[in-house]
């Protein structure tokens, strides 16, 4: 199962989406960063393969930023899927 989760600006919960496929995550991937890109369309809708009722509709002018992972059993202790950074209280 891949995971597509989607950061929006002002917001500190990120949004996501599962696929069951490597094509699946990956077309959904490519047309965030597409819409990212071009700023067309206003609105992106995204569809959930492991929920099928579920389905996530944002302004592309609100998203900062995409991942997408693969859900493994190799997670790390506290559960939290793989990000780019890491922020520690001194």
């Amino acid at each position: 199962m891949f995971t597509i989760e989607l950061t929006l600006k002002y917001t500190a919960l990120p949004l996501s989406v599962q696929k069951k496929t490597t094509e699946g995550a990956e077309a959904a991937y490519r047309s965030v960063v597409e819409a990212m890109r071009t700023g067309n369309p206003i609105l992106l809708e995204l569809s959930c393969d492991q929920q099928p009722g579920k389905k996530v509709t944002v302004m592309v002018s609100e998203l900062a930023a995409v991942q997408v992972f693969e859900k493994s059993s190799t997670a790390t202790a506290s559960g939290r899927p793989p990000g780019f950074f890491a922020m520690t209280a001194e």
